[in-house]
């Protein structure tokens, strides 16, 4: 059955910035073209779109390649071809569309079936996920999931399991489900099936990336390490788990379960759609990486924590070929994350420079984050935002210093 729902909202979003121009050039040449899985659930439901997008054609590879020039070809485990322009990347599956309505589609999920056609704005649902989807439309508070062992979220035969961790722990990120009930279920399941293709550095990157842009990553995160992925590929945050915190400080659990609670604090960054900071997402993520790498120093456990973390942000996001002046701002947000409970105190020839910084209302936001996941109250997030602005005012101010000291009349020049 077709589905028919027009957002205009949600189609200026996925057109924006060079998708309707990679679009028509294949629509205008006879070339049928869907957004596919997570694309297409996400127009439906009128999220705020992700840098990249899955689109299936019936145009071959050779067709793709004769269109655009700076088609290139990221690897089976991912897409046949893939293409940036406008900031945004488009990863395309070459199918007959005969075999695509018979629902001949490579999700290891049938929720992921759903495809919506660029020209009509229709959405096709081959294997009947509609009544899921709809719910999800809905909201927490309404949502009732049909039973039968959450079917709809039960990977396909011949599924693999890293194909399976990847959309399983992305679906969970960005829509939510039963997530107590689905982690106990699903988990088990995924362990046991085969391997596969190990994911190439462009399939850990786009996961990481939509995980982090999505309303609840935290999710995402506890499957992916149940299901084993996190120790194989990403060691650097399984080993959080095994870092107890302070009862005193961190009441809400270990490193791990502290850096997934920071989550839940984000506010998102526009009205509408549920759209997210990568760089405060990252700088989340990996604000406490140190502190399995650091050791204790007087009265202060994780001594250093801030500055091992940042290296270590560094170095897996270069593994994951993050663009470099990503890297550098979550290099920032992690080496300061420290700076900003400690700005009341300090003089200001220690922090005019980290506060001169355009990032550093988003190391404010971490900080107001991380300390929202310990438990102890904002008061003390409230007086290092008290002496920020005050900061900025004296700055913008002509007749006083950066720290709020009156100038010498014959300093101030017209």
């Amino acid at each position: 059955m077709d589905h028919h729902r027009d957002n205009p909202e949600a189609r200026q979003d996925e057109t924006a910035e060079g998708g309707q121009e990679v679009y028509e050039t294949l629509v205008s040449s006879g070339y049928q073209v869907s957004l596919r899985g997570f694309s297409a659930i996400d127009q439906y439901l009128g999220l705020a779109p992700l840098p990249f997008t899955w689109v299936e054609t019936d145009a071959d590879i050779t067709v793709l390649a004769r269109f655009f020039d700076r088609l290139r070809f990221p690897g089976v485990d991912l897409a046949d071809g893939a293409l940036e322009a406008g900031g945004r990347s488009w990863y395309f599956r070459c199918l007959d569309f005969e075999e695509a309505r018979l629902s001949a589609f490579d999700s290891a999920f049938t929720l992921l079936s759903l495809n919506q056609d660029w020209s009509t704005r229709r959405f096709r649902d081959p294997c009947g996920v509609y009544p899921i989807i709809r719910l999800l439309r809905e909201g927490p508070a309404k949502r009732a999931f049909p039973g039968e062992k959450l079917r709809w979220m039960t990977p396909r035969p011949g599924t693999d399991r890293y194909r399976a961790a990847m959309e399983g722990a992305l679906i969970l990120a960005r829509y939510g489900m039963e997530e107590g009930r689905c982690l106990a279920e699903i988990i088990p399941v995924i362990q046991d099936l085969p391997r596969g293709l190990v994911p190439g550095t462009e399939s850990q990157r786009i996961l990481l990336t939509g995980l982090l842009l999505s309303p609840r990553p935290e999710l995402g995160m506890e499957l992916l390490k149940g299901c084993g992925f996190i120790g194989e590929f990403w060691p650097e945050f399984s080993i959080l788990d095994d870092v107890d915190h302070s009862k005193e400080f961190h009441p809400e659990g270990n490193v791990w379960k502290h850096t997934m609670e920071t989550f839940r604090y984000r506010k998102p960054t526009a009205r509408g759609g549920r759209a997210y900071d990568l760089r405060l997402s990252l700088g989340l993520l990996f604000h406490d990486t140190g502190k399995p790498l650091s050791a204790a120093s007087g009265s202060r456990r994780f001594d250093g924590h801030a500055e091992l973390g940042a290296r270590v942000a560094q170095k897996f996001l270069k593994r994951l070929e993050f663009d470099p002046a990503l890297i550098g701002d979550t290099v920032y947000l992690v080496k300061n994350h420290m700076l900003p409970a400690a700005l009341p105190r300090l003089p200001l020839v220690r922090t005019e420079k980290i506060m001169a910084s355009p990032l550093f209302p988003i190391l404010m936001e971490l900080y107001r984050c991380d300390e929202s996941s310990s438990f102890k109250g904002l008061d003390a997030y409230y007086e290092s935002s008290a002496a920020y602005q005050a900061y900025l005012r004296y700055r913008r101010n002509p007749y006083r210093s950066a720290d709020g000291k009156k100038l010498a009349k014959n300093h101030h020049v017209m």
